[in-house]
């Protein structure tokens, strides 16, 4: 049943959606290069985000503050994210989609060149703020631009190659600026950083073909996003569902030190283990999500949770809990049919939806980390992350049943109104 509810679904997105989403003239350069430099965008935000966590001991002892305290600095990034995704979209939508994405590139390299030159623990947090702000616009307006320029039957691939940057940051990115903050200082990071989201800037204002502002988008229409059931249904989800990956990934290296006698060097072998499980999620996500979306979302939804399941009942044994973070990694796939079902049911206010999606998986980073943290508080010990991440894709699966009713009474009134 959920395959038929699949395939009415993307045959009407594919007819509501025929007329605005005809092949696009690319330019001189080709639909891989053009996605390969919005990509490295999303790459340069997974850097700056995760690689702050890495360095956070770092610049704690600079300011003469403790970890916790200066934990808030991730915190205020993540508030950024959730603030800056509707605002910025709501108030810039009738901005042409190119200029947006130079515009939000320009703005993260600020935020990023503040946090290098923060001399206090307030001007940190509110560097961090400020650079959490342009994340969510610029993850949802690079995965609409990336599958407007790709086509219709191409979305869900377009959508994952621009997501593929922040996996490939998990492998590669991270670990690198965060060895060479520690070499060299924290505040050399965020420099190149920087750096290197100016240079996104310069390569999408260069190869991204220029396709004019919508003349029709009103900060209003935007709005609507918000009164779609469909749509809220879609970013709850991904708020819930998405939580149990966070409810491990943020307290794996505290249970990994706990629980095994295993050498530390194996935390970063296991992250890397996870990273690329992140990686070939999204891969798969987009060679198999288009058409299929609700299905391919409950599919990655279930592994994700007997994934986490499985790492709480491997806990102490190291190679079981990378094997069971690699799945949990794959899981994470399904940020791919989520964002490509908003491109469906968002209707005109396709910009909005989009970048709160991403506000919607810092929610998740959020909900994750906090549930977990309460049950390591009670005294249930470090398995309790791996049960917490179960019960919150557990909840993912009950908002993924209200989506299918959903989709099935839509489908009722459209043929009755047909008939």
């Amino acid at each position: 049943m959920t395959n038929q509810t699949d395939k009415i679904l993307s045959d009407q997105a594919s007819s509501k959606q025929a007329s605005s989403e005809q092949p696009s003239a690319l330019g001189e350069y080709s639909l891989a290069t053009i996605t390969f430099w919005l990509a490295f965008g999303t790459f340069v935000i997974g850097c700056s985000e995760f690689a702050a966590m890495g360095l956070l001991p770092y610049f704690a002892e600079d300011f003469g503050i403790t970890e916790n305290v200066a934990g808030h600095a991730i915190s205020a990034y993540a508030i950024g994210v959730v603030v800056g995704a509707p605002l910025i979209t709501i108030f810039f939508s009738r901005l042409a989609r190119r200029t947006m994405l130079i515009s939000m590139m320009v703005f993260y390299a600020g935020g990023n060149l503040l946090t290098a030159l923060a001399w206090s623990e307030w001007t940190m947090n509110i560097a961090r703020f400020i650079a959490g702000l342009p994340h969510g616009a610029y993850f949802g307006i690079a995965m609409l631009f990336a599958a407007d320029i790709a086509g219709k039957n191409k979305r869900a691939q377009a959508v994952s190659n621009v997501i593929l940057g922040l996996a490939i940051a998990n492998i590669i990115g991270v670990p690198s600026i965060s060895g060479i903050g520690q070499m060299f200082g924290w505040r050399t990071g965020f420099f190149i950083i920087s750096a290197f989201a100016l240079v996104t800037a310069l390569m999408v204002w260069k190869t991204a073909p220029y396709r004019g502002p919508n003349p029709d988008a009103k900060p209003l229409t935007e709005l609507k996003a918000l009164k779609n059931k469909d749509v809220l249904l879609v970013l709850l989800m991904g708020a819930i569902g998405f939580g149990g990956m966070f409810s491990v990934y943020s307290y794996f290296s505290a249970s990994y030190l706990n629980t095994t006698s295993s050498p530390e060097w194996g935390i970063s072998a296991t992250l890397l283990i996870y990273g690329i499980g992140v990686t070939l999620g999204n891969i798969i996500a987009g060679r198999y999500s288009e058409g299929r979306l609700l299905t391919s979302a409950i599919t990655f939804q279930v592994l994700l949770g007997l994934s986490a399941a499985a790492y709480a009942a491997s806990m102490g044994n190291p190679y079981l809990m990378a094997a069971s973070l690699f799945f949990i990694g794959i899981g994470g796939g399904m940020v791919v049919p989520l964002q490509t079902r908003l491109m469906d049911v968002a209707g005109e206010a396709q910009t909005l939806a989009g970048a709160m999606n991403h506000a919607a998986f810092n929610t998740a980073n959020a909900l994750g980390p906090w549930l977990a943290g309460m049950t390591l508080s009670a005294g249930y010990g470090y398995t309790s992350t791996g049960w917490v991440g179960l019960a919150l894709a557990g909840g993912g699966v009950l908002v993924w049943l209200a989506i299918v009713m959903t989709a099935r009474n839509t489908q009722v009134q459209t043929a009755t109104v047909s008939g």
